[in-house]
């Protein structure tokens, strides 16, 4: 039996916001942003480039390949789906360690604090691309994206209780955190290499594409961001960031839903329609 007839729509379904959020082609901007976000956390970024093939530019874009699914399967996938990628990644963080370059000290990748510090990164990340660009979202709708997103973090190992909950927890967070933040020197690599990223010999056109595409995903940082990475923090550069996601998203509204959508995203949508098309039944007062 499908997954749909089951009533098993994963961690969110058609009611959430985030289903209709994430299947926009737009998001794919935020996506890289959570990276240069993520980033500047420098024992997440420690751990991350010590531990996995991340500085090796012949093997990144697998590895980012790899990332890119987990986040597929924890957005539309079955629950069942969701805990097996979600206890795979947590066995895998349970065993890795890293070494902080300022004290010397180990760390375990799993610390709470980088587990969420990176799961913020998209949560921001998302959002905001996704207000920018012109996605239909009500405030109520932005707080109720964040405290969905909690179920997420609990597939990598957070307690939800831990995680804000609204946009207005993770602003007091962010704010919190940006003195504890800074882009060490591997980070700033990874900057660079945005603007000329190694690419499969098929995909040769995203690397020709790759410098207009870093400008915009680096314009859309927040202003401290953009400061830690030794660029100007602009209101201008917000501006144009905000113009160029407002023209992508109403450029991919042209084109068909079949082929604008990929599968995931487009079966979700139809989810959401029968939803909003189904009679609620009549609650008649005693």
């Amino acid at each position: 039996m499908h997954d749909d007839e089951r009533g098993d729509h994963g961690l969110f379904g058609p009611e959430s916001v985030t289903w209709r959020v994430m299947g926009e082609p737009v998001l794919m901007i935020g996506g890289i942003r959570a990276l240069l976000l993520q980033a500047l956390h420098p024992k997440s970024m420690w751990g991350t480039a010590q531990n996995s093939e991340l500085m090796d530019p012949n093997a990144a874009w697998a590895r980012l390949g790899r990332t890119v699914e987990f986040v597929r399967v924890r957005t539309w996938g079955s629950l069942d789906e969701v805990e097996r990628v979600g206890r795979r990644v947590r066995k895998l963080h349970s065993k890795l360690t890293g070494l902080d370059l300022r004290t010397g000290e180990t760390f375990r990748i799993d610390e709470p604090e980088n587990l969420l510090w990176v799961h913020m990164g998209e949560v921001d990340s998302y959002l905001d691309v996704a207000r920018r660009a012109g996605v239909p979202l009500s405030d109520a709708d932005a707080d109720r994206f964040v405290d969905e997103q909690r179920r997420a973090a609990a597939v990598v190992g957070l307690d939800p209780a831990d995680v804000p909950a609204s946009v207005a927890e993770m602003k007091a967070y962010y704010k919190e955190m940006r003195n504890h933040v800074w882009a060490c020197r591997e980070a700033r690599e990874g900057l660079l290499r945005m603007f000329n990223p190694n690419v499969p010999r098929q995909l040769l056109p995203l690397k020709l594409a790759a410098p207009g595409i870093g400008v915009l995903v680096v314009s859309t940082l927040p202003r401290w961001a953009r400061r830690m990475y030794g660029l100007p923090g602009l209101p201008t550069s917000d501006l144009a960031a905000t113009l160029t996601l407002k023209g992508l998203y109403r450029t991919t509204r042209v084109i068909p839903e079949r082929l604008r959508y990929q599968p995931d995203a487009l079966r979700a949508r139809e989810l959401i329609r029968e939803r909003e098309e189904t009679p609620r039944p009549l609650v008649v007062a005693s």
